[in-house]
This record gives C-alpha cells, sequence and structure tokens, in this order.
C-alpha cells in the first residue's frame, strides 16, 4: 500500500487564511470570511488564520478560541485559566467564574469596536515545537500527532520554513476514506 504524507493532505499556505502580524483581530476575522468564500462546497472551512511576518514567513496562527479569549479582556484576570480549561470544572463553578469575573458582560457592539482596535500581535504566541510536522511525514505519524496533542491543525514544514497547515478534519476525511475503500 503506497504511504500517504503530509504534503497530500496539507492545505498550502496560499491556499490558507493569513493576515500579517501588523493587522487588527477584525482583519483577521475578515482575512478569514474572504478565504472561506474560495472553498468548493466538498473542502472543509478553515478554522484558523495564519500569521505572517514582515518577510511572509507564519509566526502564529490564530484559532477560533484565540479571537473570543482577545475579545474578552477580563480572561487576563482569572487566574490560572489555562489549568482551568482542562480540569473539567462543574457548569455551576464555570457560571460563577462568568459573573464574579465579568466575563462577556458588555453588550456586543462593544466587541465590534474592540476588534477595530485590538492588533494581532498583542495577542499571538509563538507555536510549540508540538504544532510543527514535516510535509513528507506519514499519515499514521500526523494522526499520532493530532490525537497525543491538543491541536486541530499543525503547521507543515519543509527546510524548516511553513508551507502549510494539515487540519484534523483532513486527516479525519483521509481516514474515513481508507476505511471506506475509496
Amino acid at each position: 500500500m503506497k504511504t500517504i504524507t503530509v504534503k497530500e493532505l496539507m492545505v498550502p499556505l496560499e491556499a490558507y487564511a493569513t493576515v500579517s502580524i501588523e493587522a487588527t483581530l477584525r482583519e483577521a476575522v475578515l482575512a478569514l470570511e474572504k478565504a472561506q468564500t474560495t472553498l468548493a462546497p466538498s473542502q472543509h472551512l478553515h478554522r484558523a488564520i495564519l500569521v505572517l511576518d514582515e518577510y511572509g514567513k507564519v509566526v502564529s496562527k490564530i484559532i477560533m478560541k484565540d479571537i473570543l479569549v482577545a475579545l474578552e479582556p477580563n480572561y487576563g484576570k482569572v487566574e490560572g485559566m489555562g489549568v482551568l480549561e482542562r480540569s473539567g470544572f462543574s457548569s455551576d463553578m464555570i457560571k460563577d467564574m462568568l459573573k464574579s469575573n465579568a466575563l462577556w458582560a458588555e453588550p456586543l457592539q462593544f466587541f465590534r469596536e474592540r476588534a477595530a482596535k485590538l492588533m494581532v500581535r498583542d495577542f499571538i504566541h509563538a507555536p510549540s515545537v508540538g504544532e510543527y510536522i514535516d510535509e513528507n511525514a506519514t499519515l499514521g505519524e500526523a494522526t499520532n500527532q493530532l490525537i497525543v496533542q491538543p491541536y486541530h491543525s499543525l503547521l507543515v514544514t519543509s527546510d524548516d520554513e511553513v508551507v502549510g497547515i494539515l487540519r484534523l478534519s483532513d486527516v479525519f476525511a483521509k481516514i474515513c476514506e481508507i476505511i471506506k475503500g475509496s
């Protein structure tokens, strides 16, 4: 059986939603929307935006959750947020946290204004080592990495440069295709 590589499944950088590190959050959301309109109906939607430096190199990615957290500045005041999100607290405790920290208490029109002012560079982070995968890695390696790491996509590299993104949805679709015998 032929070995399937990441390069065969990835979405190339030029076909994905990208934005400059100097863009606003609003511009990032608009870039994502624009990229979605170019997809064929059978393709999975993009769920991230790749952030490019002044040389066009990928320095980060913004996922949907990053956008929501960036819009609500009070999340920065919640101590241990990273631990809380992985710990499976009760819905009552989460509701109490929402109230006591005034999370999402502002009228929604303020989020529009905040998105127009918030700079991408102010809330992105450098990807971790586990967010990268080489374009020549196998489907099996990619599947394993997506299972053991908490990411829905991986940045695909060639000679240490990001050339695309591998999405969990594309890996899953390929596995389903194999199961069906297609």
